[in-house]
């Protein structure tokens, strides 16, 4: 009997480490993605080609660039049950392609040298936070429902600095940055590594998951790198 038991728990922790597995291959090949992408745009004339018009304003293209990966991010949270796992990939691969323009920018305003040391600490801090979710046996279903709510109120009040264009706002929104996606990084690892151990879900529906939470993992460590960025980096 106890042999068993050993085989199942085996079994059982096996399933899990390849789900996740899964889950860090998605979120390395699109930050690996988005990294290229930016570089590309933000060391070339892409921005000046293609962002803006002949009349020196605003192209169309960004706009599209700016607020589609919102658009596909929902799309492939709220819809992949009934989405293939190959049309799931396509658009996660569209929407880091997109990020990467987006993220492009970055080199117009930092240095490199603080780009490169700030994505470090990032991955250091990212790093702690999902160890510690998938360790602790506190429940932080509570906790992470509150820092969503604050995120969303985060979400709309750097839409509305984007007219406003003040710089203390926009250093308190990034300081809120850090606090809530380094707490949403314990919370979605807590929730994954229950999806890890449900031994209801069939491969399919699995593998799906997997891809779903490597996109919230991607999502949260680009907003983490975003915010310290902003209280770090060195302008140009």
């Amino acid at each position: 009997m106890n042999t068993r038991i050993d085989q199942h728990e085996g079994f059982s922790k096996e399933i899990s480490r390849e789900f996740f597995r899964s889950v860090y291959g998605y979120m390395f090949m699109a930050l690996s993605l988005s990294g290229a992408i930016a570089y590309y745009a933000g060391t070339s004339n892409f921005y000046l080609d293609y962002f803006i018009n002949a009349q020196g304003g605003i192209s169309p293209l960004f706009y599209l660039v700016a607020f589609a990966p919102v658009g596909l991010g929902l799309v492939i949270q709220m819809a992949y049950r009934r989405l293939s796992i190959a049309t799931l990939m396509t658009l996660f691969g569209v929407y880091a392609l997109l990020m990467g323009l987006s993220l492009g920018t970055i080199f117009l305003v930092y240095s490199i040298s603080s780009i490169a040391s700030t994505f470090f600490v990032t991955a250091g801090a990212f790093g702690g936070m999902a160890i510690l979710g998938y360790t602790t046996k506190t429940d932080l279903t509570k906790f992470g429902s509150l820092l969503y709510m604050v995120f969303i109120g985060m979400f709309i009040a750097t839409i509305v600095n984007m007219f406003i264009g003040s710089e203390r706002f926009d250093f308190i929104i990034a300081v809120l940055g850090v606090f809530v996606f380094t707490g949403l990084t314990a919370y979605y690892m807590q929730q994954l590594k229950g999806v890890s151990e449900d031994a209801n879900l069939d491969g399919i529906e699995r593998s799906k998951l997997a891809l779903v939470g490597g996109l919230q993992l991607y999502i949260l460590f680009i907003n983490l790198f975003l915010s310290l960025l902003r209280i770090l980096g060195s302008r140009d």
